[in-house]
């Protein structure tokens, strides 16, 4: 089997050992960035433009949620697999959409439904009747307690815990490390414990800043 990722960067590069262990004999990406050859051990073999003429399975490993889904919607012909790593926990009575991956570590509990294009990431937790929508990323280390629904496009920041049964708008930050025990119905940025908006006057978005990876 062949798998063709779009977005040759370091997530890129995890999903595709992802895709490896999942049973895909090759491996190629795509990127705008001509400097880039190759990501990892694989080839770089053109642009993103080059993803309607692929004939194999198709996968976005693009962090932008608003990027990926822009991506996956443009190539609806396309096959868009599920990723889970071996060593991620998956309940055989959750369900995992398509263009998502679930790294090693991570555990999506019973009846828990994952939408497309999510990313659950290493030792993420989702707990029992959770519905995350689509092309939501649960970061690094972040547990989501039973019954959440979270937003689609939202990010969860490394670490952050969204406590039993609450209810979070798309489109939203959740700072890393914030604790989120009220439901969320406002688009924002949501930092600290508990979780509250961000002032946008105080938003850095370059420079490095800490806010800079979320891209919502």
């Amino acid at each position: 089997m062949k798998l063709t990722i779009i977005g040759a960067s370091g997530h890129g590069r995890v999903v595709a050992d992802i895709a490896v262990l999942c049973g895909y004999e090759e491996v190629e990406f795509l990127d705008d960035d001509p400097s880039i050859n190759n990501c990892g051990r694989w080839p770089v073999v053109g642009a993103s433009s080059l993803a309607q003429s692929v004939e194999n399975d198709l996968f976005i490993a693009i962090g932008n949620a608003k990027i990926r889904k822009k991506m996956m919607e443009g190539s609806s012909d396309k096959k868009f697999p599920a990723l889970i790593h071996p060593k991620a926990v998956v309940s055989p009575e959750a369900a995992v959409g398509s263009g998502t991956v679930v790294m090693a570590g991570a555990v999506v509990n019973p009846g828990a439904r994952v939408g497309k294009g999510c990313i659950i990431n290493t030792c993420a937790s989702v707990d029992h009747d959770c519905m995350i929508e689509d092309f939501v990323h649960v970061s690094v280390g972040a547990h989501i307690a039973g019954a959440v629904r979270i937003g689609e496009r939202t990010w969860i920041g490394a670490g952050a815990t969204v406590s039993n049964s609450i209810a979070i708008s798309q489109d939203c930050v959740i700072g890393a490390g914030a604790v989120v025990i009220n439901d969320i119905e406002i688009k924002g940025v949501y930092i600290g414990m508990p979780a509250r908006i961000m002032d946008k006057s105080k938003i850095s978005w370059g420079g490095g800043g800490l806010l800079r990876p979320y891209n919502v």
